[in-house]
């Protein structure tokens, strides 16, 4: 799961990419209104984390023009102004959650995935392709009821393999997945990964499309 958040405290935001990548959560930072609707443009994300209080403008006024320009993917928002009103004036305007600070990570990470899984539509909490079961929660991976050791980064690319079974995910948007803008791509990452869980699914569980990219096949 990839998340963006728009937050201008440096420390908080620092503590937010490491607490959240420890629950296999990718998360890029930006700092002010137009730093997000640039990063919006340029990335993929699951999700949208926003301070309502930035240099540049109201967080609030960033989530009414993005609903109204179509902008579907979830927003919560994580904020000081967390009184009753505040937070009616959050959701009202288009957020689809709203979590005050001073705030628990663990709570955050599970607020993430809910809106995640919602913006998905999926209502179960686990992703299930044909015997192949992951639960975003605890990175726990089963196929045929047969529990699987993965590592972190090889859940990030199955998990985006599952959400959309049969559908084509290129290299880039895996690497999208599994690292941050200032991490650097290891040349052959995507093509190990993808090696090492067709040793634990089966090799012809995942399909390379040549010159395209990978899917996940419904059956192996």
């Amino acid at each position: 799961m990839r998340v963006l958040i728009v937050e201008d405290d440096p420390i908080l935001a620092d503590g937010l990419t490491v607490g959240l990548k420890l629950h296999g959560i990718s998360a890029e930072v930006v700092g002010s209104c137009a730093d997000g609707r640039h990063a919006l443009a340029a990335g993929s994300f699951d999700a949208i984390v926003l301070d309502i209080m930035l240099p540049d403008g109201s967080g609030l006024d960033l989530v009414d023009s993005l609903r109204t320009e179509g902008e579907r993917r979830p927003i919560l928002l994580l904020t000081a102004l967390d009184d009753t009103r505040d937070r009616i004036a959050g959701l009202d305007r288009g957020a689809d959650d709203y979590l005050g600070k001073p705030f628990d990570l663990d709570e955050l990470a599970a607020r993430l995935r809910a809106i995640a899984r919602r913006g998905e539509g999926r209502a179960a909490a686990t992703i299930a392709v044909a015997g192949l079961v992951l639960d975003p929660a605890s990175h726990e991976v089963a196929q045929d009821g047969v529990r699987l050791d993965v590592t972190r980064r090889e859940f990030a690319i199955l998990r985006a393999l599952a959400e959309r079974p049969g559908t084509i995910r290129s290299r880039a948007e895996l690497e999208e997945r599994l690292y941050g803008w200032q991490e650097d791509v290891e040349s052959n990452a995507i093509e190990v990964h993808i090696h090492n869980l067709r040793q634990k699914l089966g090799r012809e569980r995942i399909e390379t499309v040549r010159g395209v990219g990978y899917r996940l096949r419904g059956a192996p």
